[in-house]
């Protein structure tokens, strides 16, 4: 039994990789705060190709659901912001007017504001967080607005019109359990940076994992756990204060990843009566040595 059990570890290390989808549920952020967990069971999608298919956001545009997520082919080595309008890979358009293909693209948080829809994509590797307003006739079509940020390898950014001002959480690549804040009154001006930057918060609050709520008057912003594993879950926490000069938060609760994709849960948004989410499972391939050598190169690179 020991020896069996040697051998099966040997072959999750040497023969598995990570395979993400996105699935969806029925339910509302009112019931999911009352609730405190997923109601009922992940409606998955069926698997496309890429390994990756993940940081869903989702939108109704003239009376359609279209949803946006980053998918990344293992081969390529940097994601991409596709879009489908419906729930089916074989509809899916890359998005087009971000950055060329040589700069990473994830997490393309939408938000809406004065009628009109705006995108701030993660492109942390160019060092910068912009604005990008969608053409709602055209929906995957980008046009750049402004630059936010710059400076650093911002991830994950999200932002938010809270108590007359628009408030963008975000974080360093790197650097967990540090929480980055900026506010401005408009979309037009400057964001400034809040007096307590970098907030320090624990290592499970520091990322984002999904587009800010709130219910009743009270803001939410998920957040990535992960103290398992990358990715393996999401923390609701409540945001009690947050002022030019103050910040304080109170995690409330843990959602878990659900089978056949118990490995990880990563990112959770809401689209009208709709919970959309991602997750994690392993897929074994006689590949899985050949991807985990030319992973190490790749990070190894990164960082020279």
């Amino acid at each position: 039994m020991k020896l069996l059990g040697i051998l099966d570890s040997i072959r999750n290390k040497l023969f598995s990789y990570d395979k993400w989808n996105i699935g969806y549920i029925s339910q509302t952020p009112e019931n999911l705060i009352l609730t405190q967990r997923l109601n009922g069971k992940i409606n998955w999608l069926r698997e496309g190709a890429a390994d990756y298919a993940a940081d869903p956001f989702a939108v109704n545009i003239n009376g359609h659901m279209h949803l946006y997520y980053e998918e990344l082919n293992f081969w390529k080595g940097k994601g991409v912001i596709m879009m489908m309008d419906t729930l089916h890979f074989r509809n899916k358009k890359k998005v087009k007017g971000i950055m060329k293909d040589s700069i990473h693209l994830s997490y393309p948080y939408l938000f809406t504001a004065d009628d009109s829809l705006y995108c701030i994509p993660e492109t942390g590797s160019a060092k910068q967080v912009a604005l990008y307003q969608i053409d709602v006739e055209n929906p995957s079509k980008f046009k750049k607005i402004k630059v936010i940020l710059e400076g650093q390898a911002f991830v994950d950014s999200s932002i938010i019109y809270f108590q007359n001002k628009y408030w963008l959480f975000t974080s360093v690549s790197g650097k967990q359990g540090e929480l980055y804040v900026f506010y401005s009154d408009t979309l037009e001006d400057s964001f400034k940076a809040h007096a307590l930057n970098p907030i320090n918060v624990a290592s499970n609050v520091s990322r984002s994992a999904g587009r800010l709520f709130i219910v009743g008057k009270k803001l939410y912003m998920p957040s990535q756990n992960p103290e398992i594993r990358y990715g393996g879950s999401v923390m609701i926490n409540e945001i009690t204060t947050i002022t030019e000069t103050d910040f304080k938060y109170n995690t409330a609760f843990e959602l878990l990843p659900q089978l056949p994709y118990d490995q990880g849960l990563h990112t959770i948004n809401f689209a009208g009566d709709l919970l959309i989410v991602d997750g994690k499972r392993k897929v074994f391939s006689v590949l899985g040595p050949v991807k985990k050598v030319i992973r190490k190169f790749r990070n190894l690179n990164k960082h020279n």
